[in-house]
């Protein structure tokens, strides 16, 4: 049996139908105490600059009441830096970020911005935060993870997960594979994520390196037929499911 592998759960899109009528239900924090109370071993909440889903009221509730860990992903603005260190979740995600999109479309380049991340790291590893790093499954990005002293990357899967055929899949996998074989050996942690669902999660989560998936519109979908306890077990079972094979 190799190393263990956990479930980060994503609820942002229980906020998505909730401000759809802008009504005060469904409560994404409520989503995240179920997810706990089923297995998953941290929240990711994705507070983006036009709060389009999560609200920066649900983070401060669930910050107060998390029995495993916030993960909070953000882009690397002042406003979402100052947050972030006001709320203080146990891991902030930076991740890209533009307006317009639907959701987000590929990894940072940290190799652009590498003075701004690696302060960003500094000032989060002051505040005892865990800076982590979404990137494309490229070793430059990787290599500038380090430089920037990032403890944890996570892996953009979203290429894998769109991937149109067999072997378009496979290429992306072998990158993924390649990248998070790379990341571990420079000591990071490796996280990974984006478009991962009960059909394609088994060959990611068969990464021996791969420390944590974050994994939330498939779940959320899913848990409208099964409710959200009934996910989260299921995905957690086939993850490790694969970890064992």
């Amino acid at each position: 049996m190799g190393e263990p592998i956990f479930l980060g759960v994503n609820v942002d899109h229980i906020a998505t139908l909730r401000q759809a009528r802008g009504t005060r239900y469904p409560d994404p924090v409520h989503a995240a105490l179920e997810a706990e109370r089923a297995g998953a071993d941290g929240i990711t909440m994705h507070l983006r600059e036009d709060r389009r889903h999560i609200q920066d009221c649900d983070v401060e509730r669930f910050a107060e009441m998390t029995q495993t860990k916030l993960n909070l992903e953000v882009a690397s603005t002042p406003e979402m830096i100052a947050f972030a260190l006001k709320v203080q979740p146990r891991d902030v995600c930076i991740v890209p970020e533009k307006r317009e999109e639907l959701t987000t479309e590929g990894g940072l380049n940290v190799l652009a911005i590498e003075n701004e991340i690696t302060a960003l790291c500094e000032t989060f590893s002051a505040a005892k935060i865990q800076t982590s790093l979404f990137i494309d499954p490229d070793y430059k990005q990787i290599d500038a993870a380090v430089r920037c002293g990032a403890p944890v990357v996570e892996i953009h899967t979203g290429r894998y997960a769109d991937a149109h055929s067999t072997e378009e899949r496979e290429n992306e996998l072998a990158l993924i594979q390649a990248a998070a074989k790379h990341a571990a050996e420079c000591g990071l942690v490796v996280n990974a994520g984006h478009g991962l669902h009960t059909h394609n999660i088994q060959p990611i989560a068969a990464i021996p390196t791969i420390h944590e998936l974050n994994i939330g519109h498939a779940l959320i979908s899913d848990a409208t037929f099964s409710g959200i306890s009934m996910s989260v077990q299921n995905m957690k079972r086939l993850m490790i499911e694969a970890r064992q094979s």
